[in-house]
């Protein structure tokens, strides 16, 4: 049996609850496909993107059939050795993917912005534009349950407010375009665990400006991203459920102890109707 088999049964066997039923869970609760869609699986070659791709595979054989999907990798300017590992890991997982150049670390290497935000951005922007040449309705990215968690803390913490990493996401700049995380309910550990248990290498840092870091797993970097997975996961040495929690928040926000909230960009307060209760 060719290698790539006994990945894909990994997925449906071994992980079966710690992975394809949370993808299929995220999928079915938050509607994120649709009959007739035509998604556009973006891969950046980590190891996040190589399984969400590996579903997406999975899913049209063994459950929905009612989509497309084109696998979307683009190249921002990697390195020689990331290129080449994208490469090959396409071939060894039997992903079909197409390749494109954007060039975007090269233009962000000199903005006085930050380069992450501006890069985040540009690649979304070279994406959706490239999933619509593409036919595609929809862009799918490999953000899982700890970028969520992290979103929340961040927002918290640095920005004051509490907001979430939605599940999916209407785009406001490419019209008919949609985003959806269907690795959303998925932990990264349990990514981890199945990369390991097949013996895969996927690029862990693709990004020119940090290609040498050692971050993903278990290394250092000052990334507030990076701060908010080391707090966490402390908090849940202390409460075991604390991810869950932080989680389970923004599903369970109580509007009769919120001082205030923003809704459609206009700002609302309790006062406003406080005395016709």
């Amino acid at each position: 049996m060719e290698r790539y088999k006994d990945i894909e049964r990994s997925i449906i066997t071994t992980y079966r609850a710690s992975v394809w039923k949370k993808f299929i869970s995220a999928i079915n609760e938050y509607a994120l496909i649709k009959d007739g869609d035509k998604i556009a699986v973006c891969i950046s070659g980590g190891k996040d993107s190589m399984l969400m791709a590996k579903c997406f595979q999975e899913l049209k054989k063994h459950g929905k059939n009612n989509f497309e999907a084109v696998y979307l990798v683009m190249d921002p300017g990697y390195n020689e050795i990331n290129r080449l590992t994208i490469e090959n890991n396409a071939k060894l997982l039997n992903i079909p993917v197409e390749i494109f150049e954007s060039n975007i670390f090269e233009t962000v290497a000199n903005t006085e912005e930050s380069p992450c935000y501006l890069c985040a951005r540009m690649r979304r922007g070279s994406l959706y534009a490239k999933a619509k040449e593409y036919g595609c309705n929809k862009i799918a990215l490999g953000h899982h349950f700890d970028d969520v968690t992290e979103t929340i803390m961040m927002g918290i913490l640095y920005n004051g407010q509490i907001q979430s990493m939605m599940p999916k996401l209407k785009s406001d700049n490419f019209e008919g375009m949609e985003l959806i995380r269907p690795m959303y309910k998925i932990s990264e550990r349990d990514i981890i665990n199945w990369r390991n248990y097949n013996d895969l290498n996927f690029i862990q840092c693709a990004c020119r400006f940090t290609e040498n870091c050692s971050v993903c797993d278990n290394g250092g970097g000052g990334s507030k991203r990076q701060e908010m997975k080391y707090l966490i996961k402390a908090l849940n040495k202390k409460n075991p459920n604390a991810a869950l929690n932080i989680f389970r928040s923004v599903y369970n926000v109580n509007l009769d102890t919120v001082i205030g909230y923003k809704k459609d960009g206009e700002r609302h307060y309790f006062w406003e109707d406080y005395d016709s209760i």
